[in-house]
């Protein structure tokens, strides 16, 4: 069967395009209120991991992990120091 490279190109995208909406939707079962409450100064990284899942990014400074769970408008931010969490928050959470 003979396919066009503009169709295989667009199918592509659109797997792409799936794929990475359902690993946003899986994220997002998890970016709520009711986990970022069960979040605590002292739980360790895979421990917040198991609540909320893969962070979207990390950066290391002096020390401090600092990572971001969602996005710039809808978010939970965690600092980690010695492998334990310091400090969190979170914004627009529901």
């Amino acid at each position: 069967m003979f396919h066009s490279p503009r169709l295989l190109r667009v199918m592509t995208l659109g797997f792409v395009g799936l794929g990475a909406a359902l690993v946003l939707s899986a994220c997002g079962s998890q970016l709520s209120l009711a986990n970022y409450n069960r979040l605590q100064v002292g739980q360790s990284f895979e421990e917040v991991k198991q609540i909320v899942g893969e962070p979207a990014s990390c950066d290391e400074a002096l020390g401090v992990r600092s990572c971001l769970w969602g996005d710039a408008e809808r978010n939970i931010r965690i600092n980690f120091a010695l492998g334990k969490v310091l400090l969190l928050s979170a914004q627009n959470l529901k």
